[in-house]
């Protein structure tokens, strides 16, 4: 009989440089834009995001300031931005905003092989991840592929201290999910789930501090910390039920991504942990309850998280017309069996925002 107590995994670590500069994102970026040989810089950022990007343009060699940034990135505006980086003869991107923005630089770098220096300005994870994702029509598109991992992320916790309270929550909740899933993604292992564990703990511990006092660098940091760690485990364990569904919905029905996010994820960890022990023992031990299903409602409830999608605007029919694609999307080794009826179960609480237990 075989030792099932044997290790038997084969992990892989994407190659990244990761700076922690609070407060120094200039000198931060410029240094990595020279590290990486860059001479003429495509600036990626919304004008939503003009003030904290304006000084980091003045230490870079940018040629061209690109502002059209749009949730879940449709392939259209995708293709503006390609050509203006071919336009210009950009030879690197630096991306500075949430995740929207780092996926459209993601995008770029999916033909052109640029690499990219990422800014994150909330707690996406998108900048540690090979994953992009495009959208056409009603329907979004993922695929994983080297070139579109930032060669470098700086963090810089003084460009989060104007997030929203409200966008800070959602997105971090956000960054939860993506531990969450690391935890029986259909390519997970111990190191992966022993990554999302202290990113649970981290998220769980900064997330509070942030929402009470949106200034606290140190919250802030402590929260970038998690979904760093976060953003990490997923990489590698890939995307789980989670995730698929909230692809699918957001896609179908243009959701915000964070707060289609914060509202799922509850009742997808209800979902799995009654057949992932292992998993939901983790979860408890990161958020220090329990189980994980208290811990993660207790912080829900401190943080006044999303609760319906129906306050995001996705029909109440949308539950009939997302079940079949969400089916075809979610991995064959989700912990518990998947059916229609429950996923529609798991649909409608979610719909309505019905608390989990």
């Amino acid at each position: 009989m075989a030792d099932t107590s044997l290790m038997r995994f084969t992990h892989q670590t994407l190659a990244q440089r990761v700076v922690f500069a609070a407060g120094g994102s200039p000198a931060a970026v410029a240094a990595e834009v020279e590290a990486l040989g860059g001479t003429r810089a495509m600036l990626i950022a919304s004008d939503r995001e003009k003030e904290l990007a304006d000084p980091i343009a003045k230490e870079i060699p940018v040629v061209l300031r690109h502002e059209e940034v749009v949730m879940h990135v449709p392939v259209e505006v995708a293709g503006r931005a390609l050509r203006a980086a071919s336009d210009t003869d950009a030879d690197i991107l630096v991306s500075v905003g949430g995740g929207s923005t780092t996926g459209l630089a993601k995008a770029v770098a999916l033909t052109t092989g640029l690499p990219i220096v990422a800014v994150p300005t909330t707690y996406a994870g998108s900048e540690a991840t090979n994953v992009w994702g495009l959208t056409e029509g009603e329907t979004k598109t993922t695929g994983v592929d080297d070139k579109v991992l930032p060669a470098s992320v700086v963090y810089d916790a003084g460009l989060l201290t104007t997030l929203p309270g409200r966008m800070t929550v959602a997105s971090g909740l956000n960054a939860m999910a993506h531990c969450v899933d690391s935890m029986w993604g259909p390519r997970t292992d111990p190191i992966d789930r022993a990554l999302a564990q202290e990113g649970i703990r981290a998220l769980a511990t900064g997330l509070p501090a942030v929402a009470g006092d949106s200034t606290s660098v140190q919250g802030i940091e402590q929260t970038l910390y998690g979904a760093y760690l976060a953003a990490v485990s997923f990489a590698s364990a890939g995307s789980g039920m989670h995730h698929k569904i909230c692809h699918v919905l957001g896609g179908m029905f243009n959701l915000p991504h964070a707060q289609t996010h914060a509202v799922v994820l509850p009742h997808v960890l209800a979902f799995n942990a009654p057949h992932a022990p292992e998993a939901e023992r983790r979860v408890a031990r990161a958020f220090g309850t329990d189980t994980a299903n208290a811990g993660l409602a207790a912080l829900c409830e401190a943080l006044d998280a999303p609760r319906s999608l129906r306050d995001y605007g996705m029909p109440e029919d949308g539950i009939a017309k997302a079940l079949g694609p969400i089916m075809k999307a979610i991995p064959a080794n989700n912990p518990t069996p998947v059916t229609y009826a429950n996923l529609t179960l798991l649909l409608q609480a979610a719909w309505v925002g019905e608390p989990v237990s």
